[in-house]
Formats: C-alpha cells, structure tokens, sequence
C-alpha cells in the first residue's frame, strides 16, 4: 500500500510543477486523496459491500469533489489533477499513467445494467479540462482528448480528438509537437491551438482561394497588356478582375491562427 502511495505522489511531482513537496502533494492534492479512497472503496465492492462502498465513495465526492463509482478500475499512477467535477462511471477503466483535468466525465450512453457502459482509457491517455467520453468503447494507448471535446467513437492509439463531436486528428499529424512535448517532460493538456482539424482545412481552402484569385488577375493582366500591343482592339472584359480583392488574412483569422 505505501508503495503504491509513494509511486503516485512521485507521478504527481513528475507532472505537476506546482508541485513542491512530497509532504505538499500528500495533504494538499485532491486528485491523490480521491484515488487512494476510491482503492478502498473499489476493494469493498468486489467483497460485495457495495452500500458500504458507495457510502466511501459519496464520502470522497464530498471530501474533494471528484466523484469515482467504486465499481471503476483505476491503474497505476493516475494522476487527477484539480479535479473538480470529474465524474468516472462504473464501468469505466483507467490504464496506467493517465492524466485527467477538472471537469472531465467518463460517462455511459445506455442504460442496461451489467452492460459496458463506460469507456475504457488505455496507458498514458490525458483527457484535458471538460471533455465528455460518453460510451462503452476503447481510447488507445498515448491518446490526447482534447478540452471540451466530447467523444462517443473509438480513438486510436497515439491520436488526438478534438471538438464536438470529436474528431480524430492521427498520430503522424503531431508527431512533431509530441516530440517537442516529450522534451520538456509532459504534454500538459495534450492539446494545442493547431491542431483543430476543421480550421485547417478552412484555411487550406482559404490559401487555395487566394492563390487562384492571384492566377486569375495575373491572367487579365497580361491580357490587358496584349490588348494595349494590339492598338484600337481591347480584349478586356468592362467587369474584368485585374486586382486582387481576396481578404486571405482576414478570414483566416476568423478560423483562427
């Protein structure tokens, strides 16, 4: 038991740099208190204690505003942080190394009981600041979800899922910013301001756009050149567009950079 204590305050100090102290992380980390009363509660319902292990579990819910039903499997260092609001179903598992920020609901989308109802995060998943996992299905090892999404399909490993619903952003997409995370040490929130899919293909029509217009008044340009070689005959359109009027930067701001 104190083995297990002492790898998750470590796992709290490794992700954390508010973090200061082990004795700090001990008595002043709400996401640590909810996960060592969730063990007990958690080892309480398999003993079939279930009242006594919801009574635990409404106990940790008032302690630190993290509510985790003791039928829900934790891993190894999982690291809550913040916390507030985080709700974890019954069915739900959390793999090892996974980070979870405040708001987050791993929640189920049917009501039948002794069904999967609620997700299952593999190794190393951070779920950022108010997203929803809504379903009985799998998030893959090393998988960002992030903040406000709310995801109700699969995400692959290695993957990013943003927006709502949630789309899937695949790993060879932000290899590059994995990389650079992975050098500081942690990914906080596992989320970045490119890495919305929709915005990038608004602003790949947007250059698209902008380079056709730039094409098409090169075109009349040079017709109106040839135009003026060939006196008295002008082969230019009244309405013709021989200067660029295209707002790319605008728009792309309105998308956002």
């Amino acid at each position: 038991m104190f083995t297990r204590l002492r790898s998750d305050i470590q796992c709290i100090l490794d992700r954390d740099p508010a973090a200061r102290s082990k004795w700090e992380v001990l008595t002043c980390y709400p996401g640590l208190h909810a996960i060592v009363l969730h063990r007990a509660a958690h080892w309480l319902w398999q003993r079939q204690l279930r009242w006594l292990a919801r009574f635990l579990s409404q106990f940790a819910r008032w302690m630190t505003g993290i509510e985790i039903h003791p039928g829900a499997v934790m891993g190894r260092g999982v690291f809550i942080d913040h916390g507030m609001g985080v709700v974890i179903g019954e069915t739900a598992e959390v793999g090892d190394g996974c980070t979870i920020y405040q708001g987050v609901t791993l929640g189920g989308t049917t009501l039948y009981k002794g069904a999967k109802r609620h997700p299952t995060l593999g190794k190393n998943v951070v779920v950022s600041a108010g997203a929803k996992v809504l379903g009985g299905f799998t998030v893959g090892d090393d998988a960002k979800i992030g903040s406000n999404a709310v995801v109700i399909k699969p995400v692959p490993p290695g993957a990013t899922a943003v927006g709502i619903p949630a789309r899937i952003i695949q790993a060879e997409d932000t290899a590059r910013r994995e990389e650079a995370a992975a050098k500081m040490g942690f990914s906080a929130y596992g989320i970045t301001a490119n890495d919305d899919p929709l915005s990038q293909a608004m602003k790949g029509l947007i250059d698209n756009a902008s380079g056709h217009e730039h094409q098409i008044a090169l075109l009349w340009q040079a017709i109106e050149k040839l135009s003026a070689q060939r006196r008295g005959e002008d082969c230019v359109p009244l309405d013709a567009q021989t200067k660029e009027n295209f707002e790319a930067d605008k728009l792309t701001q309105l998308v956002g950079k």
